[in-house]
């Protein structure tokens, strides 16, 4: 499925559009880093690659149907870079939820390009609490 802001402004939509596919457990975002997306190396840039890896984490909360659109928050997100990425090359971020509490979601996955892994993580979210 296409996951896309529709609201041009926000920062989701600088970064997207993203693909999402969850098979066997592993919810994988895809996208295609453009120029403006790299560093002054025509790499991508680190930036870019936090925003993409946050927000993955979210569509794969989606794609696992454990959150809905906009109602929950990042608490802590750990991203440790392996290798460059490239610009014009899509990348895929592969997300595994390792366990879901009645207000937290831990999540962990790879960010590929090709053959290669050019970022780890590790994050947090907080759901929403529930109105009563």
């Amino acid at each position: 499925m296409t996951w896309e802001l529709n609201d041009p402004t926000r920062f989701n939509s600088f970064l997207g559009p993203f693909l999402l596919r969850v098979e066997n457990g592993i919810a994988r975002v895809r996208m295609t880093p453009r120029h403006e997306h790299s560093n002054l190396q025509e790499n991508l840039h680190g930036g870019a690659l936090l925003g993409f890896v946050d927000i993955a984490l979210f569509a794969a909360s989606r794609g696992f149907e454990v959150i809905t659109a906009g109602t929950a928050v990042t608490l802590d997100l750990s991203v440790q870079f392996i290798g460059a990425g490239k610009v014009g090359e899509v990348i895929e971020a592969q997300v595994e939820l390792l366990r879901e509490t009645g207000r937290l979601l831990f999540l962990r996955g790879l960010v590929v390009q090709g053959e290669g892994t050019i970022a780890s993580f590790s994050g947090t979210i907080r759901k929403p609490t529930k109105r009563t």
